[in-house]
């Protein structure tokens, strides 16, 4: 089951800007359609409006030579009518103010609207503009604006009313904004896809930065020493955030040197207090055994001979005493220079374990040939320490018994040494690979104490489980480093 809730970051980075892009195309389409439309649809009425005032035109410059009536008419407009009908290519149908027919370029009997509904008269004669009435004429299945306008003689008193039929088809006019739509679409379907590639690399980018961020914060530990700083160059809101992260592991480094250096000089003061108590133990019994020789000293003693021979043994003993300790100290604060090398593990285990061949040390391998780049006398002191500390540990219960199992997982040496010995208290873990703890009467306590060191050298780990009365396994994990 996916840990995280929702969408990740990414998906919502892109989905959230596709949206705006998409919202962005879709309402400026939207709104320059319906502005194109509008105008188109006004373009129509202002071409209505043109040519009903080029007739209204000719037709006030006929009447206005006279002082006229509605009577006069016929005769003023007779012929007259003709000639301006054919020049605007419209129909003019000139009716009294009560509505009723007078005259016009066709013959009566062709005139479908024979008298002007009173309805329509009032409200002509209740305003002075022009009156349109939409319609839609079936038989020449086209719609009909029936313009209905006021006649006037040259003292502006109204005489007529003209009506004007005007046969028009606004799709003409929307055909343009059709054509352009398809432009929109075609530019839409452009943006549209411009928009998902720009969403996908933004968040992609966004995504990418972020991951490599988090990785490597998350591998911050103070054990590891390969920190590197966050080359970034963009000056965005990411910028903030590695400078933050360098600046992070500048303070992390200070940090652990003097962290290092105060545990070092913690180690080192428990090292002399160690060395200083081994090196005592001897120097007391020496000193006494000086005194004592002084004090009892004779010449004239006929085994004299035999006693400065004894004390001389016991000062020989506890002077190779007090070597011993200075050699094993050495011996832990300089490691050997390591030489690494392939080397076959199963083989170098049966050479190491061959020196334990009277006890019952058992080798066991789940391959028959586990590879892995180390020095092989490293890999003899960490076995020889572990073996020793096993052996060590025997039961007078019980006879003693170790497995040394060796097993390969992936990319990592996994080496087990379990013995059924008297165990460790589980209060003494923490405190066992201590420079200076040992649980038995004699030792120095260092030889785990190397071990671990030679372990974590090569970036590895030891741990140990262990019951009281029972037994101890000590487990140690190593990189195969190939």
């Amino acid at each position: 089951m996916n840990k995280y809730k929702g969408y990740s970051l990414r998906n919502r980075v892109f989905f959230g800007f596709l949206l705006v892009c998409l919202l962005c195309v879709v309402a400026t389409s939207l709104v320059l359609y319906f502005v194109l439309r509008d105008n188109s649809l006004k373009q129509s009425r202002t071409d209505m409006q043109e040519k009903t005032n080029a007739v209204m035109r000719y037709l006030d410059y006929a009447v206005s030579r006279s002082l006229i009536e509605t009577k006069d008419l016929p005769q003023v407009l007779g012929n007259k009518i003709y000639e301006i009908a054919d020049i605007n290519q419209h129909d003019i149908i000139i009716y009294d103010l009560q509505g009723n027919y007078i005259l016009s370029n066709k013959e009566r009997d062709m005139v479908a609207q024979q008298k002007i509904p009173v309805n329509i008269v009032n409200k002509i004669l209740s305003t002075d503009a022009r009156v349109d009435i939409k319609g839609y004429d079936r038989v020449k299945d086209v719609s009909l604006t029936s313009s209905y306008l006021i006649l006037k003689n040259n003292e502006l008193q109204p005489i007529a009313i003209i009506y004007i039929p005007l046969y028009h088809n606004e799709s003409a006019y929307l055909d343009i904004v059709h054509d352009y739509v398809k432009y929109i679409l075609f530019v839409d379907i452009f943006l549209i896809l411009f928009s998902i590639w720009v969403s996908w690399v933004t968040s992609n980018s966004l995504a990418k930065n972020i991951t490599k961020f988090s990785d490597m914060i998350t591998r911050i530990t103070l054990f590891e020493n390969d920190m590197h700083p966050i080359r970034y160059y963009k000056n965005d809101e990411l910028n903030a955030l590695a400078r933050a992260y360098n600046r992070m592991i500048l303070q992390i480094q200070d940090q652990k040197e003097r962290l290092r250096f105060k545990a070092s000089e913690e180690a080192w003061r428990e090292m002399a207090k160690q060395v200083a108590h081994e090196v005592k133990n001897p120097l007391t019994p020496m000193k006494l055994t000086i005194q004592n020789f002084e004090r009892k000293f004779n010449p004239e003693d006929p085994s004299i001979t035999d006693k400065v021979k004894q004390m001389s043994k016991t000062m020989v003993d506890q002077i190779d005493l007090i070597a011993t300790v200075a050699s094993a100290f050495s011996e832990f604060a300089k490691l050997p220079e390591k030489n690494n090398e392939v080397i076959n593990i199963n083989a170098e285990m049966e050479d190491i374990l061959r020196v334990f061949s009277d006890d019952n040390v058992f080798l066991h391998a789940n391959k028959s040939k586990i590879m892995i780049n180390m020095d092989r006398i490293y890999l003899s002191r960490i076995i020889t320490n572990l073996v020793t500390n096993a052996r060590q540990a025997k039961s007078d219960d019980r006879k003693l018994m170790i497995n040394v199992d060796v097993e390969q997982h992936q990319r990592r040496v996994i080496i087990s040494v379990q013995d059924n010995g008297i165990g460790i208290p589980e209060n003494m873990y923490e405190r066992i690979f201590e420079p200076n703890f040992t649980s038995k009467n004699s030792g120095m306590g260092l030889g785990l104490a190397m071990v671990r060191k030679m372990v974590e050298d090569y970036k590895g780990e030891i741990s140990v489980k262990s019951e009281v009365g029972k037994g101890s396994t000590f487990t140690i994990t190593l990189p195969v480093n190939m």
